[in-house]
């Protein structure tokens, strides 16, 4: 019986250096007694050190300690950015699509659209990898087109807004780096025989997209395209055309060589 309460009391012992263990393994709050506006500040500060790990959950309890206040629409804001900065992409974009649901008329909407669009357009740029990659048939232009999209809605809806000049900018350069990816793909189907295919992809390019300069290609590899098939009329016309936009085009003398200045430096 003695050894009997004694293992219970042992037992006991345990139990209750485990509860307090787990106690102490919970994490502590620092912010507990601090300001919204001390929040603020130190999460200012450890983004400003590019330490966005530790700004996040500082906005986030900004956020909420501030609730219902402009400073907590910032902290949104902030929290996204820093998201962003530290590679978390979807959560940014998910942060932003929730402040502007939440604060559809706040005079910030155009700054998180904006966000928004160079989140994606940051993306984009790896779809800019077709470059150096000569077996690629199909690629995602999804991100391309939401930047677009973004800046697009910056530009109708705001187009006084300080960001509407980058984003007009921004624009340009993806329908071109959207316009240069079909031509790229109507040249992947061309140098393998797929020529209908070829044709199709080309005149996509055509026309989605007008005045990039990915489209001289584009009427080119129409016109070679139709000339393999055969069809000879439709191969004609094309000619014409390109004539007519380009009349001094170097695909016509040089062929697919001509395309050997990087597109940007085209724009």
């Amino acid at each position: 019986m003695r050894r009997h309460r004694l293992s219970a009391a042992g037992t006991g012992v345990l139990v209750l250096a485990a509860l307090l263990s787990a106690c102490s393994s919970k994490p502590v709050d620092k912010t507990a007694g601090w300001s919204p506006n001390r929040i603020h500040a130190e999460a200012k500060d450890e983004l400003s050190s590019g330490s966005y790990d530790k700004a996040i959950p500082l906005y986030e309890s900004l956020e909420g300690r501030a609730a219902g206040t402009t400073l907590a629409q910032q902290a949104q804001l902030d929290k996204a950015y820093a998201q962003f900065k530290d590679g978390q992409k979807a959560e940014a974009i998910a942060t932003l699509d929730r402040f502007m649901r939440l604060h559809p008329s706040s005079p910030a909407v155009d700054y998180a659209l904006y966000l928004k669009g160079v989140i994606n357009f940051n993306d984009e740029l790896g779809l800019l990898s077709f470059l150096s990659r000569q077996d690629l048939s199909e690629r995602d232009q999804r991100a391309a087109k939401e930047a677009f999209e973004s800046f697009n809605e910056v530009v109708t809806r705001f187009p006084d807004s300080r960001y509407a000049p980058d984003s007009r900018a921004r624009m340009r350069y993806t329908v071109n780096a959207l316009a240069q990816y079909e031509v790229h793909v109507a040249r992947y189907y061309y140098t393998r025989g797929a020529y209908v295919a070829a044709v199709n992809r080309a005149q996509q390019a055509l026309t989605d997209y007008r005045d990039a300069p990915a489209l001289e290609e584009a009427l080119y590899i129409l016109v070679q395209s139709y000339d393999k098939l055969g069809m000879t009329e439709l191969r004609d016309d094309a000619k014409r055309v390109l004539d007519k936009n380009y009349p001094n085009s170097e695909f016509v003398a040089k062929g697919f060589r001509a395309n050997s200045k990087p597109w940007w430096q085209l724009w």
